[in-house]
């Protein structure tokens, strides 16, 4: 292992794209810790450790710990995440949306532009909504009731949008700059350091929990071994492959024979990778930040109905997770395109015939292989509901066993190493790993 990172720098390209990722992704945690203006930071602290297992905490989680540090990027990049869900339910119904998917790299540009576009309408919404709540709040600090914001007013909520908001699109546009120039998926790095800077304070709390005695530390040893086979099974779903078995024809042109060889086609039990999680997580943000809009009754059923600790809310985020995972595995596979692509190219499925048949055929695969992945990635989404409530862990330290945290950033981290490993062996170096298909050759 220390053989293949000291290979890493050995690259001159790959240890440019590192040190960039490093950089931009320092440049955005130091961004997370700027205060925003007009907030008392102590007094939303409070707040926070009052609320520590209601889905506020959990969006926080998301945003890097910036909603409860008062910071300008309180929103983090979910608005981003919003608008692009939007843009790809839109782009499965819509006729102009459907036209630049079929644009290749030109209507990519596009529907990224109107991603942008959607980014600053949403997050323009969503710090109005912050703004709306945290002008409602008040915590009890000491003998006196002190409120979040203190000097309210119309020139609070627009520099609260503005600076927000900026924020929110400088976080977009550092992650754009690592999926191009750096290593691994931009948004999707951002979100995981963001849920790994509160991993050491997580464990922090714990180990303090055990020291004053209100742990116990067999069954804290048996929850560490349990984590480690969720994360064998993440892995596990993350990395398994389904092979459709591929044969191509034989064409006989002059003297030479080409084609007749025999090859298949992977495809991943999990093609959605953690999407639909974050996907699923943006819709489950919405109810609670339309109740900002509307004190009194509604917002209380929402808030009762919607709280992490609801299980009408675990419900509902599996059953969201099922639905996005299909959804989204559907954007990244169209069985339709690869028959036809199969077809083009003289190659066909062994007894199926070309065409609709083997559309039906990969379809019916892709159902079926999709279905145990789906599922899956909704029980451990809502694994921490049933460890906290079995356990009485701390909700900072569940939140990392399992669920959205952990699949996260097994996720993300497997993608990333996937590329690192893609440019060691493209020079001839040994990757990450030592046995299994990938495997690089010493020059």
């Amino acid at each position: 292992m220390l053989d293949t990172l000291a290979n890493v720098f050995k690259i001159p390209e790959l240890r440019k794209r590192v040190f960039f990722t490093l950089g931009i992704l320092l440049i955005e945690r130091i961004a997370a810790h700027i205060p925003a203006p007009g907030i008392n930071a102590l007094a939303l602290g409070q707040y926070f450790k009052q609320a520590e297992n209601t889905l506020l905490s959990f969006y926080d989680l998301f945003a890097g710990g910036g909603l409860s540090q008062a910071t300008i990027a309180a929103l983090g990049i979910m608005p981003y995440i919003s608008a692009s869900i939007i843009l790809q339910l839109l782009g499965t119904t819509v006729p102009y949306l459907q036209k630049l998917q079929r644009e290749g790299e030109e209507g990519r540009k596009k529907i990224n532009q109107m991603t942008r576009y959607g980014t600053v309408a949403l997050s323009a919404v969503q710090a109005l909504g912050v703004a709306t709540w945290m002008c409602s709040l008040s915590v009890v600090l000491g003998s006196q009731e002190v409120k979040v914001v203190p000097d309210q007013g119309p020139l609070f909520y627009l520099l609260i949008m503005v600076t927000m908001t900026t924020c929110t699109m400088f976080i977009m546009w550092l992650g754009e700059q690592i999926t191009e120039q750096g290593v691994g998926n931009g948004i999707s790095l951002i979100i995981t350091i963001g849920i790994l800077a509160r991993f050491p304070a997580a464990i922090f709390d714990e180990a303090q929990q055990i020291a004053n005695g209100n742990r116990n530390i067999m069954i804290e040893l048996v929850l560490v071994a349990i984590l480690l086979g969720i994360v064998a099974a993440i892995v596990f779903i993350t990395q398994g492959v389904r092979k459709v078995p591929v044969q191509y024809a034989r064409r006989v042109i002059g003297r030479k024979v080409y084609g007749g060889q025999s090859t298949h086609i992977p495809m991943r039990v999990n093609i959605a990778g953690v999407m639909p999680i974050i996907f699923a997580q943006s819709i489950m943000f919405v109810p609670n930040t339309v109740a900002t809009f509307f004190p009194g009754s509604f917002s209380e059923f929402i808030t009762t109905h919607f709280s992490i600790d609801s299980g009408f809310y675990n419900f509902a985020f599996l059953i969201i997770i099922v639905f996005f995972t299909y959804f989204y595995t559907a954007i990244a596979m169209n069985p339709a395109e690869v028959a036809d692509n199969l077809k083009k190219q003289g190659a066909f499925i062994p007894g199926v015939r070309p065409g609709k048949k083997t559309s039906d055929f990969i379809d019916n695969i892709l159902t079926r292989v999709t279905l145990p992945s789906a599922i899956f990635l909704g029980i451990i989404a809502i694994l921490p509901f049933f460890v906290r409530h079995a356990t009485d862990v701390s909700y900072s330290f569940a939140s990392f066993f399992g669920g959205t945290s952990l699949l996260i950033i097994v996720g993300v981290a497997l993608d990333t190493i996937q590329q690192v490993e893609s440019h060691l062996v493209m020079r001839h170096y040994d990757g990450f790993l030592k046995t299994g298909r990938i495997r690089g050759r010493r020059s």
